[in-house]
């Protein structure tokens, strides 16, 4: 007999009705569940599988299922870097009548990985460095929308590869608050609760054996703050110019769009000595990614849209063409669809096509320094495939129909 819930959601997909909503998410049978890998959480979490789509389901509290999901939609609408709301279903109950509680649902990033996936073999110290990277341009880029987090960790964040670097995405948003602006003891309350659970779970990796000899675990949670201040400081401050050195202004500029950020405008005013005090209001990340989009209508993280915008470029100028809206379709469709094409389909679920062309760019590089000379794009991609992707794992969203003991099942936090 099907028992009566209440879903809220902007757009349902019909065949949520269809899962088991009068169980206990803990006792959800198997053959309905995707086998994911998971951070650490308060909650009973699933992942669910439903046409091409994956849903993480995770229990919680009706009033704290509706604030997260309000949340998640908010930041959603300003493009911010998180997961996406789907729906909340309430009014649960067993078949004997008992309440069941609510469950928030959300679309599954794919190619995204928690860190403790990344952490399943003893991580180097500049794959760390990456991963810290990541994290301070997301705790920089949710301070400038006004987000408050409230539990900012590695276990609330997913990463998906980015250029040989990393990507960084909100995945529990419980705790957040969006303000119009955050003061400085609202910034520094978050970075204080970021610099306490990083700690704890670089403590956590460390008992497991899972962190480095050359990583401490106290230098870490450090490591976060300082390049998150260091990033904040070039972002913000207040420089003062000379009257004839105005070109500084125009390198300001061209040094924020270059970490990726663009500048709505900028505040000039002179003071006594005859120099300029300059601020620039920094809009949104995502610089390289929206000139990708507008030129190609390729969706990518912001190195991985770097590494092709340089490419397009080179295209450009060997072309000789002038229009680059002309350049970038004809580079779309004589140079990157051709690589991509070329990827056999037993392949392609190792990793996303736009992170695919990046690495074959830096792989083609690296063959190029080995023989002296420009190998050529045929090769590398042949090359590329056969020593380098074919050897590596599967970070599609699906791993697998059948959940193996201690995948998904509550953790309490760290």
């Amino acid at each position: 007999m099907l028992v009566p819930v209440r879903i809220t959601s902007a757009l349902i997909d019909p065949a949520l009705l269809d899962l088991p909503w009068s169980a206990p998410l803990e006792e959800w049978p198997a053959d309905q569940l995707v086998a994911l890998p998971q951070g650490i959480s308060r909650h009973v979490v699933r992942f669910v599988r439903l046409g091409d789509t994956v849903y993480a389901v995770k229990e919680t509290g009706e009033r704290v299922a509706e604030r997260e999901y309000n949340l998640l939609r908010s930041l959603e609408r300003i493009d911010f870097p998180s997961v996406e709301a789907v729906a909340i279903v309430a009014d649960r109950q067993a078949p004997d009548g008992e309440p069941l509680d609510p469950v928030l649902i959300t679309r599954h990033l794919q190619f995204s990985l928690p860190y403790r996936a990344l952490f399943s073999h003893t991580l180097r110290p500049e794959t760390m460095t990456r991963l810290l990277d990541a994290l301070a341009v997301l705790l920089v880029r949710m301070h400038l929308t006004g987000f408050f987090w409230g539990d900012c960790s590695l276990s609330n964040t997913l990463f998906r590869r980015d250029a040989g670097a990393f990507a960084a995405y909100l995945v529990d948003a419980e705790t957040g608050a969006l303000h119009g602006r955050l003061s400085a003891g609202q910034r520094g309350e978050d970075l204080e609760i970021a610099r306490v659970n990083i700690f704890g779970e670089a403590l956590d990796l460390q008992a497991a054996g899972l962190l480095h000899d050359a990583i401490d675990p106290e230098t870490v949670c450090e490591e976060v703050v300082r390049r998150y201040e260091g990033l904040w400081h070039e972002i913000t401050y207040e420089q003062q110019i000379e009257r004839d050195h105005r070109h500084d202004i125009e390198g300001r500029i061209r040094r924020l769009n270059d970490l990726g950020f663009d500048v709505a405008e900028v505040a000039m005013s002179l003071v006594d000595d005859g120099r300029y005090l300059v601020r620039p209001k920094v809009v949104d990340a995502g610089h390289h990614s929206r000139r990708l989009l507008r030129l190609t209508g390729l969706d990518a993280e912001e190195n991985q849209a770097r590494q092709l915008l340089n490419n397009l470029d080179a295209y450009r100028a060997e072309s000789s063409l002038t229009d680059e809206e002309q350049a970038a379709h004809r580079w779309l469709t004589e140079v990157f669809e051709p690589v991509v094409r070329a990827v056999p389909a037993r392949l392609r679920r190792k990793l996303e096509p736009q992170e695919i062309f990046a690495q074959i760019i830096e792989h083609k590089w690296l063959l190029s320094e080995q023989s002296g000379r420009d190998v050529g794009m045929a090769p590398a991609v042949h090359s590329y495939l056969s020593d380098v992707l074919e050897h590596r794992p599967d970070e599609q969203a699906v791993l697998g129909a059948e959940v193996p003991a201690g995948i998904g099942a509550e953790t309490p936090a760290g």
